[in-house]
């Protein structure tokens, strides 16, 4: 065969290449990227949801109304006549100025996000959105919460369920359950499990044992609607996690443990040598499952605690359904969208799922 003859028939290789992969290039532009490029140009305008008002172009002012942040210094409180600074009678600390004093008013005004001590002074952290600011906190921190121990108890199921035993069938199908259950239902069962009387079993059960009156408010009290909704997520999505590592483990072949076994190795240098580097890929696997979607949960905030705490989902669907701004909702969308894919990127970097 000679050169122009190769050439044809790389070129007509590609162009049934092109040909093949069009359909899916057609699909993907319509149910992926097209949405995603609409919520992009939507999160750059004030447009109203389900409203007739004109839409205007408003460039970056809607991530601006959620992320803006300042920090300023707290003056302490001068007493007239004395020229000294005020002492708090009952705590015996100094007594410093609202924060609505030093946080600026205009052309956006900041609202108080958290104050600290720092060198011996006192320092105010506003935000022109404090519930989103907080939303993104409070769903980073249940997301590294409960996917860490979603994974270390996944990890314990898995090992044991893949041990030879009576019953393993019966105890893969039963340890599903939580699972197959549907997040809404879920969390309504959860929701009467920690109802904040006798009548919950949580209550219940820790006044039996002689902790708290039986009115622990885990739904409504700060210090414990976070515990609660992660708890509850412990409980729903572990199954899943064991599942994935268990397929993973599935996967390593018995001789290597036999080898090892021969070669005098114990239960322990086991794990290390053979079960955890040829598990790392399921594990990868298992991590970006469960993180991605922790970063979007909605159900179970929306259910057990509404608005009265935020995830960032449940923020959007407020921001999108409640106050109908749609654009300002989109640019929530487009934060969470970069905060997915930073995760992602970290994941595959650091576990290596790019390369293998």
């Amino acid at each position: 065969m000679d050169r122009n003859s190769k050439l044809d028939l790389v070129t007509d290789e590609q162009r049934l290449a092109y040909k093949l992969l069009a359909p899916t290039l057609i699909i993907l532009l319509i149910v992926a990227i097209y949405p995603l490029s609409q919520v992009f140009y939507t999160s750059f305008t004030d447009r109203t949801f389900a409203g007739t008002n004109q839409t205007h172009f408003i460039g970056l002012n809607n991530y601006s109304k959620l992320l803006n942040f300042t920090i300023k210094e707290l003056p302490p409180v001068i007493e007239q006549g004395t020229n000294q600074v005020k002492i708090d009678s009952k705590t015996g600390e100094k007594v410093y100025e609202p924060s609505f004093k030093v946080l600026p008013g205009s052309p956006k005004p900041y609202k108080e996000l958290s104050q600290f001590n720092f060198l011996g002074k006192r320092y105010v952290v506003g935000a022109t959105n404090p519930e989103f600011i907080n939303s993104i906190i409070t769903t980073l921190i249940f997301t590294l919460s409960a996917v860490s121990l979603e994974t270390v108890l996944g990890l314990i199921i898995a090992l044991l369920v893949n041990s030879n035993f009576t019953g393993r069938g019966l105890m893969r199908a039963v340890m599903l359950l939580p699972w197959a259950v549907i997040t809404v239902v879920s969390a309504r069962i959860w929701e009467w499990i920690l109802a904040p009387s006798r009548v919950g079993l949580f209550n219940m059960f820790l006044e039996k044992i002689g902790i708290g009156n039986g009115q622990l408010a885990f739904l409504t009290a700060d210090n414990w609607q976070l515990f609660s909704l992660i708890m509850v997520d412990v409980w729903k999505t572990t199954p899943f996690m064991a599942l994935l590592i268990l397929a993973g483990l599935q996967l390593i072949p018995g001789e290597l443990y036999e080898a090892a076994r021969v070669d005098g190795a114990n239960k322990v240098r086991q794990f290390f040598s053979i079960t955890f580097p040829l598990l790392k890929p399921a594990l990868a696997v298992a991590l970006i499952f469960r993180t991605l979607d922790s970063l979007r949960v909605f159900g179970l905030f929306q259910v057990l605690v509404g608005q009265r705490l935020y995830s960032l989902a449940s923020y959007n669907y407020y921001q999108l359904v409640g106050n109908r701004a749609m654009g300002l909702a989109s640019a929530v969308g487009v934060i969470i969208f970069m905060i997915i894919f930073v995760f992602a990127v970290i994941y595959m970097r650091l576990l290596g799922v790019d390369s293998e």
